[in-house]
């Protein structure tokens, strides 16, 4: 049999963290569920107006570059030196239009350049080049 020396009347030295821990965490949660609902907490009274029309949607022009140089514009194949008076004249039609540029990966840069500078020419800023996705990025070549 173990005999129990300590008396009944000395102090408990260990201090059992397991509820301050767990109080700590409850604490935590209520923060992050709270904190969002503070920041978005100002009050704002927005001005009444009338109601407009909706933004005139943008034509978009799917220009196209294949790998023989060859321009595109919508599916129709455009001789290089009227490229800018076909730019000009959809972009008189539609103001600001949208420019979509599908170039097939191995043309050269060169022609996608001279592409770029009719447009900068033109005056067109919205310009988007259209990849497609990728389920693995290829490696390097070695050397």
């Amino acid at each position: 049999m173990a005999f129990n020396l300590q008396s009944e009347q000395s102090a408990m030295s260990d201090i059992n963290v397991t509820p301050l821990v767990d109080v700590m965490l409850v604490l935590l949660i209520v923060f992050i569920v709270t904190a969002p609902l503070l920041m978005q907490a100002v009050k704002v009274n927005l001005p009444k107006t009338a109601a407009v029309s909706p933004m005139k949607q943008t034509k978009t022009i799917q220009m196209s570059i294949d790998a023989q140089g060859g321009v595109f514009i919508d599916q129709r194949l455009i001789h290089f030196a009227t490229l800018e008076a076909e730019l000009k004249q959809l972009s008189a039609q539609n103001p600001d239009p949208n420019v979509q540029l599908h170039a097939d990966e191995s043309v050269r840069y060169g022609r996608v350049a001279q592409v770029l500078a009719v447009l900068q020419r033109v005056g067109i800023t919205r310009l988007a080049f259209v990849t497609s996705p990728v389920s693995k990025i290829p490696e390097a070549p070695a050397k």
